[in-house]
């Protein structure tokens, strides 16, 4: 992974592009999880191997997370789970410190979105199937991680949001609203588990997986590239590299929203020409 390296920076060291090489490692360290078994949670989990990382990862369907392991390679395991159910925390983290003797990093990164339309006509099942596991999982999985490893080692936790929680939405507010409460709830508890655990979450735009397929795919996918400033969709290793930066290096950020998201927040958009005079 390429960075400028700011500390230091022996500018005769520069290649072409501009960057130095800072080789981001997290040898030694062991990190679980969630929503490991695709799209971004497996580009985290292969970029952390890659890393020298532990990784545990975990998921619904165990066939998944066996086929994963084969792709994310290093030294990797999986335990299937669901983390809406309260009671897999304790027993998921508990399995991964017996297996890898830690829990350094929690990647916060399964979600669930089964509502599409307006917030004003989602039912109420739906609604607390998305709490439960977008929001209220989060929330215990860091608790619990804390409570049985963190508090007494120290760590670090990486909540996956979006930057549909910076703003409204015509069909996923829902799902919008809780990623807004993930980003506040990310500030609280950095302000409270400091200087123990680092508390991070990385907001992506839309990246190219199964999970989001059905706004990037065909025509609309190119448009919206397009759009953008970097004029190009998010790929899973894109999160991977932010969170690995958040892991292995960033020893001086917590309680911060990452926007990994091509420039979509800041693109011009449709301005009205200025008038003359």
């Amino acid at each position: 992974m390429k960075l400028a390296k700011v500390e230091k920076l022996n500018w005769n060291a520069l290649d072409e592009g501009g960057t130095v090489d800072m080789d981001l490692r997290l040898d030694g360290k062991t990190a679980l999880i969630t929503g490991g078994s695709a799209g971004i949670g497996k580009g985290i989990a292969t970029t952390f191997a890659a890393a020298g990382a532990q990784v545990m990862i975990t998921s619904r369907k165990a066939e998944k997370c066996e086929a994963a392991l084969a792709d994310i390679g290093g030294d990797s395991d999986y335990i299937a789970s669901h983390i809406g159910h309260l009671e897999e925390a304790e027993r998921v983290i508990d399995a991964t410190i017996e297996r890898f003797g830690a829990v350094d990093i929690l990647v916060n990164n399964a979600a669930t979105n089964p509502w599409a339309g307006p917030m004003i006509d989602c039912d109420l099942p739906r609604l607390d199937k998305t709490y439960e596991v977008n929001l209220r999982a989060p929330m215990q999985w860091t608790q619990t991680a804390w409570q049985k490893w963190m508090q007494e080692h120290g760590g670090s936790v990486i909540n996956i949001a979006s930057v549909g929680g910076h703003t409204t939405s015509e069909a996923l507010g829902v799902y919008c609203m809780f990623k807004d409460a993930l980003m506040h709830m990310t500030r609280q508890l950095a302000a409270e588990l400091g200087p123990m655990v680092r508390v991070n979450c990385i907001a992506p735009g839309l990246v190219r997986t199964d999970f989001a397929k059905v706004l990037w795919d065909g025509p609309r996918g190119q448009m919206i590239s397009d759009m953008l400033p970097l004029q190009r969709l998010g790929e899973p290793e894109d999160i991977g590299e932010a969170a690995l930066y958040l892991s292995a290096g960033a020893s001086w950020v917590t309680g911060n929203i990452l926007n990994i998201d091509g420039g979509e927040l800041i693109r011009i958009a449709g301005e009205l020409p200025l008038e003359d005079g």
